[in-house]
């Protein structure tokens, strides 16, 4: 599954405004059929919703090949294409400096905003990508227009991919990165955030830390992720990286992303966050979509950190699907990164 994700969304992204493809069979009533366990077997007219932008409603009218993803090398292939053209539109659409450095050990670029008002010079924001933990689908895409928007310089993290280094290895190095970083800015001044599979990362390391007794950031932002890699949830079902629209895997019936996981059991409080004891972590920022095949891990997610006692908003937007603000043409996109910005500079130095 976690293959899946990265290919489609390049693929999606890239080619989503030139392709589409009529339906061979178009369903005009809605059906449901329930087995004795209780089962959904569905067929569902959704019409466009009136509430979303022009650009989101014909961003959601492409149709996208319903084919299986192709060879992990070809994908990190399309993956590179897409993330350094992406990366170049970012960086004419939220201008800023980018820097390659190492820190910990792990390769790193350090996104500096063109100016830093004085009361920002001391905030850090990392970024760990999407990509579905094999590949960079998403470093510059999305740190760049973050350290823009909160005039903050964002590290975002190389860590090691899977399947040739699987769990944990994002992990240590992004907990490497962190700690390096403490030694030049207070925690109190730093958030960690991610999309998809640095969703998934985000928490993930938050736990780690906890585990290794260090202090924990100031704020979390988990967008489209998921807290259990042991299940997968109702949208995984329901949904490809697309929404209705793409390759539709088969029903998942145990764990997800198992490049990532590797050997691992798949409850392992840092593999899996939701099995963590959540309490006293920082607030959080979770944000996804109605057609996202990650809403369900999102939610999951949030009400656990519900549960524990933590400061933490869900935001959901209408009709779009998986990573949607990873297109920076759609006016949902703005306030995506609007909301995730201001909740930033909301929560760093208190």
């Amino acid at each position: 599954m976690m293959i899946a994700i990265s290919t489609t969304l390049l693929v999606g992204l890239a080619m989503a405004r030139a392709q589409q493809s009529p339906s061979t069979s178009v369903p005009q009533a809605d059906t449901c059929t329930l087995d004795p366990d209780g089962t959904a077997r569905v067929t569902r007219v959704v019409p466009v919703p009136g509430t979303i932008s022009d650009e989101a409603k014909k961003f959601i009218s492409h149709s996208m090949p319903s084919t299986p993803p192709p060879s992990l090398a070809v994908q990190r292939e399309r993956t590179d294409a897409f993330r350094k053209g992406r990366a170049a539109e970012a960086r004419k659409l939220f201008p800023v400096n980018i820097e390659e450095k190492t820190l910990g050990g792990v390769r790193c670029d350090v996104i500096t905003p063109l100016t830093i008002p004085a009361a920002k010079r001391e905030r850090v924001l990392i970024n760990v990508h999407g990509g579905g933990f094999v590949t960079d689908s998403g470093s510059l895409v999305e740190g760049v227009p973050i350290a823009n928007l909160t005039q903050t310089t964002v590290v975002s993290v190389y860590y090691r991919l899977a399947p040739e280094h699987p769990f944990p290895a994002a992990v240590e190095d992004t907990v490497d990165v962190y700690k390096e970083l403490l030694k030049t800015y207070r925690p109190q001044n730093t958030a960690l955030f991610g999309t998809s599979a640095g969703a998934i990362l985000t928490a993930e390391v938050a736990v780690e830390l906890r585990r290794e007794g260090l202090p924990l950031p100031a704020a979390l932002g988990v967008f489209s992720g998921a807290g259990d890699l042991s299940q997968s949830g109702d949208t995984q079902a329901l949904y490809t990286i697309f929404g209705f629209t793409g390759y539709l895997e088969p029903p998942p019936k145990g764990p997800f992303g198992n490049e990532y996981i590797g050997n691992h059991n798949p409850k392992d409080p840092v593999l899996s966050p939701l099995y963590a004891d959540l309490h006293g972590f920082p607030p959080t920022l979770f944000v996804s979509s109605t057609r996202d095949l990650l809403l369900s891990g999102t939610s999951i997610l949030h009400l656990a950190f519900l549960r524990a006692g933590v400061d933490a908003q869900l935001v959901v937007f209408e009709a779009l699907p998986h990573a949607f603000w990873y297109d920076y043409h759609l006016p949902e996109t703005q306030e995506a990164l609007d909301l995730m910005a201001k909740f930033f500079d909301e929560k760093l130095g208190k």
